[in-house]
């Protein structure tokens, strides 16, 4: 479902629950080669258009990344080890499958995910991140989710697949680089409210 003219990008939410922050919403985005440009920049952009203090963190042994299709450098603002050291009020990861692959077996990353879930803080992924990272590792239990459709039969429940951004409590996942501006939008209403997301969307001309 896209969002028609005039009308609101689109959220499928189960057990709502406010996401909170003290201050300035403190979001970690990881990066690894094989991450996909169009998910990754949409995240950091929009977060930070919202005024989100993103931190970009590179899960390999370098800060230069390079994207999946067209190998764009991106020079993450640091290194996994360090982000560890911080408190991050949401944890979202972009898709594209060898950066997911790369996500999934950083026992660092899965680590903080684990954690981030355990503690009740937001945490999130879009495309083939949920089935490759969040379904091998627990993280969706109990959870409705979305994914990349071609990934989507690796999830345990499949209940939630076709909508576009899903949002489950603490959660929130989406498909694919076509809906990463929906999801992105989506995580500015969890972490500022409605207002704001759409105000946002506006100025974009998304909506």
């Amino acid at each position: 479902m896209r969002p028609q003219q005039g009308g609101k990008y689109s959220i499928q939410e189960y057990n709502q629950i406010q996401w909170k922050c003290t201050g300035t919403p403190r979001v970690l985005v990881p990066v690894a080669n094989g991450s996909e440009e169009m998910e990754a920049l949409n995240l950091i952009d929009v977060l930070r258009r919202a005024g989100a203090r993103v931190t970009v963190a590179s899960v390999e042994d370098t800060p230069r990344i390079l994207t999946r299709h067209y190998k764009l450098n991106l020079i993450a603002d640091v290194m996994l080890e360090q982000a560890a050291e911080m408190e991050f009020d949401l944890i979202v990861m972009p898709g594209g499958l060898p950066g997911a692959l790369k996500f999934t077996s950083s026992e660092k990353l899965v680590g903080m995910l684990k954690k981030q879930a355990e503690s009740g803080r937001p945490y999130g992924a879009i495309c083939a991140s949920p089935a490759y990272v969040l379904e091998p590792h627990g993280l969706l239990k109990g959870k409705k989710a979305t994914s990349f459709p071609p990934m989507a039969h690796l999830l345990t429940d499949q209940s939630a697949c076709e909508y576009r951004v899903v949002v489950d409590g603490n959660l929130i996942t989406s498909r694919a680089p076509g809906t990463a501006t929906e999801f992105a939008l989506a995580i500015v209403e969890k972490l500022f409210g409605e207002e704001k997301a759409v105000a946002l969307a506006k100025e974009l001309v998304f909506m």
